[in-house]
């Protein structure tokens, strides 16, 4: 294996990884600056209120991703094995 072929295949796992845990990460990132923006205005300084909503969000967006997350892993999964031959031979 060429050592550009390794690092094809790294930077597509990479990749992959970046855009599923940012798809997971976002919305929890968001709905906590919200949260925080309401607890500062409000000056209520309670840490289960930023816990519950961040909590649910990551849920429904794991929810909602896990499809085409899964889709995203399979194709890259099927690119491997299509690869095989390649990177042996």
């Amino acid at each position: 294996m060429s050592p550009e072929t390794f690092v094809d295949i790294f930077r597509s796992a990479l990749w992959l990884v970046t855009v599923l845990v940012s798809a997971v990460i976002l919305p929890s990132l968001a709905i906590g600056l919200v949260v925080a923006v309401f607890q500062a205005a409000t000056s209520i300084n309670e840490q289960t209120l930023s816990f519950l909503p961040r909590l649910l969000v990551t849920l429904g967006a794991l929810a909602v991703g896990a499809h085409w997350g899964f889709d995203m892993l399979m194709d890259f999964f099927y690119e491997m094995i299509y690869q095989i031959p390649q990177v042996v031979g």
